[in-house]
């Protein structure tokens, strides 16, 4: 029996250590906060969104140019596998009306309670306020609340997150370690991040409001998904999937009737009366929110656009922002260790026996499962892998 330890107590960590310990091997898993998988915990509050229930071939195109490398470790343990997965540890599951996984439960404490319960039976063992600090002749040191300390391993599985929600436990501080060890990393950036304006005082009545059926446009990205007025500027998983063309500098737009071609909306404005206020008729004839309606007047204002409306602006309102929230507020980032440090078991080239999994690779999705399902694919190819080279080595 090898000695294994698995550094990061998220999805991505526990499923190595699940896949190690049933390969017959001790198991050590080694968690920086008092307790495990804090941020799934956090994801869970609004509804635990598992995975998206459709084919490979659509899922893995959510993980843009990651999707490549990604693709047969996802084929291994798709959208399907995480159902059953899930289940497996007495989860009752329904898919929504957009495709996304939902435990009945909506929550994530039965299912992490269930899967832990588990693995202490597995045999594996969990450590909590065991900050990883690098390695002494080769063996991971951690510092814990009874001092530093250090442990002989026959392998290790990293799963240390990205550099997002820092109170959580993924701070990115394990960059600095391995850039030390000439492991190649790809600078973070956030990714799923909300956007900051500066409203006017007009804006704060509509503050925690949603903005639905707007389409977001950014670059080639465009999205029909919900978004929110946040008293620091916008939010939601309407603009989260447009964050890497923000990121890259390319001007948002919101189209406020999507719905209605450009020669529909002629028509109406042609029939508006002239005593009709312009909200008015936004209202009445477009059946636009108060909210879409105090939005136009506040970009549009600050675009500089006269009235009459221009039907142009009404399909594409340029939203000026002033930029991505800091990245310590985005659910997850763009970045971490690349592909080209990595064989294909997601072992470091640089550090044999070492192996890698979740959101500290150099990977982004969009929420709506796509996250979870992959931190918990590479947490499973990662142990399996470890296994693998555990036993080629005896």
């Amino acid at each position: 029996m090898a000695q294994a330890v698995v550094i990061g107590a998220g999805p991505a960590g526990l499923m190595a250590a699940e896949q190690l310990a049933a390969a017959g091997h001790s198991v050590l898993v080694a968690e920086a906060k008092p307790s495990v998988a804090r941020k799934l915990l956090m994801a869970g509050k609004s509804g635990l969104n598992l995975t998206k229930d459709e084919p490979l071939d659509d899922l893995i195109r959510a993980y843009g140019e990651a999707a490549d490398w990604l693709r047969p470790i996802m084929s291994d343990f798709d959208a399907e596998a995480v159902q059953h997965w899930a289940r497996g540890l007495g989860q009752t599951l329904f898919v929504g009306s957009t495709g996304r996984v939902f435990p009945e439960a909506m929550k994530a404490s039965p299912l992490l309670r269930a899967w832990l319960a588990r693995l202490d039976k597995a045999g594996v063992e969990i450590r909590t306020r065991w900050r990883w600090a690098g390695w002494e002749s080769d063996a991971p040191v951690f510092d814990t609340p009874d001092g530093r300390r250090s442990v002989s391993t026959d392998v290790t599985v990293l799963a240390l997150g990205g550099a997002s929600w820092a109170r959580l436990g993924s701070d990115g501080h394990w960059a600095q370690i391995l850039a030390g060890k000439n492991v190649a990393l790809a600078p973070f950036e956030p990714a799923n991040s909300a956007i900051s304006v500066d409203w006017s005082p007009h804006m704060q009545p509509h503050f925690g409001a949603a903005l639905k059926s707007i389409r977001w446009m950014a670059g080639d990205l465009e999205s029909r998904g919900e978004a929110a007025i946040s008293r620091t500027g916008l939010e939601g998983g309407g603009l989260y999937t447009l964050t890497p063309a923000l990121r890259a500098g390319q001007p948002l737009f919101a189209d406020l009737t999507p719905d209605l071609d450009q020669q529909a909306l002629l028509a109406r404005l042609s029939a508006k009366r002239s005593k009709t206020t312009l909200s008015q008729w936004m209202r009445k004839s477009l059946n636009l929110s108060a909210q879409k309606i105090t939005l136009f007047h506040e970009m549009a204002k600050r675009g500089g656009h006269s009235q009459p409306v221009q039907v142009s602006i009404l399909k594409k309102l340029p939203i000026r922002h002033a930029g991505l929230r800091p990245m310590d507020e985005a659910i997850s980032t763009a970045g971490g260790i690349k592909r080209t440090a990595l064989d294909d078991g997601l072992m470091l080239t640089a550090l044999p026996g070492v192996f890698c999994a979740g959101e500290m690779l150099d990977w982004e999705a969009p929420t709506g499962g796509y996250l979870l399902t992959a931190c918990l694919a590479t947490g499973r190819w990662a142990g399996r892998s470890a296994a693998d080279w555990l036993e080629k080595a005896e």
